[in-house]
């Protein structure tokens, strides 16, 4: 492959007059079965990752889904504001905005409509016709943005495990994830019912001794249950078998945590790398009203996934308030994350009469069983999108893309193609 790195300067606040400019970091990918003058003629296909907070991918070579696109287009892998090398958002950059108002300010512009606004600015400094734009599961609430508010930017839209509820508070995503979570903790612990009495075990060796991750914090019930990301694929669910049974070893003042196992627990649970995850996840799902912690309160109506349960199950994506205080890369934005839940003032991310007029084509693939985008939820966003196509499979979960990534990628884009179309990039 060869690759090229653009860096653009946009407008922080797209829909304003202030704020200044930010950067916005995109990096080429062109397979190198085509010549130098046969890429400056292919179309443009834009991937919007999956997050929020999520930085584009650092391919170290084509494969899967990139080697398929890389056929027909050129492929531009996006840096999502705030993330990767898009003027970054950490505890260390983000105190440089203001107080924590400003700060909680300065991160209202950095959501999907922030993204569009970017992806279309992008466009046209590339000098590119309407082009292709492929969302993984956050990247596919943004492709729902710019079918509601560029649409003369697109030529075609894929999704894959990305259809977000158009309407609604955010209490209804979790109500659907809380029960997705708990039918795939049952499945899990069908296929391993050993691994039902090593969590038990876990979580009341935590409540009784005190465990340090290797980065100095401390390991509690509710941070070991984050472990449940991995309950979100097909190819990481037996990961999770694999990191239970290097949890416990014996040490001279008896049973205590490997270092083996609390190394791995620290990469699942730290949000060093991604702290916009954490301050922005449920603000992708505010229009109108404040989110107010929806996960959290939503909790209390499935115990089994409090810390202090019995059996305690694992969770999947939600973003917990005590992760500002368990988290040492959170704990500076934990004034920042508040007033982030009880803004009630967003804007609306999508437009639902637009998207019942859509002439975009667009695929998606949604599977039956995914636990962080609600297949149910999604159908019902499919059903308001005119003319958009849906591919159901019970053979993926929302790594469907890391399992065959080639044959997903090749399916929708001809799901997709325009009529008359005499090729896939075209």
């Amino acid at each position: 492959m060869r690759t090229a790195e653009h860096y653009f300067e946009v407008p922080l606040d797209h829909f304003g007059d202030g704020g200044g400019t930010i950067t916005v970091f995109a990096r080429e990918y062109v397979s190198t079965d085509h010549s130098e003058d046969d890429t400056a003629r292919l179309p443009w296909l834009l991937y919007l990752q999956g997050g929020p907070g999520g930085r584009g991918n650092r391919f170290p070579s084509l494969g899967g889904w990139s080697k398929a696109a890389a056929k027909d287009f050129r492929i531009l892998m996006l840096d999502q504001r705030g993330t990767g090398l898009s003027s970054p958002i950490d505890r260390h950059t983000l105190p440089l905005h203001g107080d924590d108002a400003a700060q909680a300010g300065y991160l209202s512009h950095f959501r999907a409509d922030s993204i569009v606004a970017d992806a279309e600015a992008i466009r046209r400094a590339l000098g590119s016709g309407p082009w292709t734009v492929y969302g993984q599961s956050y990247g596919g609430f943004c492709a729902l943005s710019y079918l509601s508010f560029a649409p003369e930017g697109l030529r075609r839209a894929l999704v894959t495990g990305g259809l977000a509820p158009l309407t609604g508070p955010a209490d209804r995503v979790y109500q659907a994830t809380f029960r997705r979570v708990a039918a795939r903790n049952a499945e899990y612990f069908g296929w391993y019912p050993e691994d039902r009495a090593t969590v038990t075990r876990i979580a009341r060796h935590l409540r009784d001794t005190r465990e340090f991750l290797p980065d100095g914090g401390r390991l509690t019930v509710e941070r070991f249950q984050m472990a449940g990301s991995h309950l979100g694929g097909n190819t990481r669910v037996d990961a999770l078998h694999h990191l239970l049974e290097d949890a416990f070893v014996s040490a001279p003042g008896g049973i205590r945590l490997s270092d083996a196992f609390l190394e791995q627990v620290r990469g699942l649970v730290s949000r060093a790398a991604n702290p916009l995850y954490a301050l922005m996840h449920e603000s992708i799902y505010g229009q109108g009203q404040a989110t107010d912690w929806a996960a959290w309160r939503v909790l209390e109506d499935f115990p089994e996934f409090r810390p202090d349960a019995a059996e305690p199950l694992l969770t999947g994506e939600m973003v917990y308030p005590w992760y500002f205080e368990q988290d040492a890369a959170l704990r500076p934005l934990r004034d920042v994350a508040r007033l982030l839940a009880a803004k009630s003032d967003w804007k609306p991310l999508y437009d639902p009469e637009r998207l019942a007029r859509n002439t975009v084509p667009v695929a998606a693939a949604v599977y039956s069983d995914d636990i962080y985008v609600d297949r149910d939820l999604s159908l019902e966003t499919a059903a308001a999108v005119r003319g958009l196509q849906v591919w159901e499979s019970a053979d993926f979960h929302h790594d469907g893309i890391a399992d065959d990534g080639e044959g997903i990628f090749a399916r929708l884009l001809g799901m997709a193609r325009p009529a008359g179309a005499a090729g896939a990039g075209h």
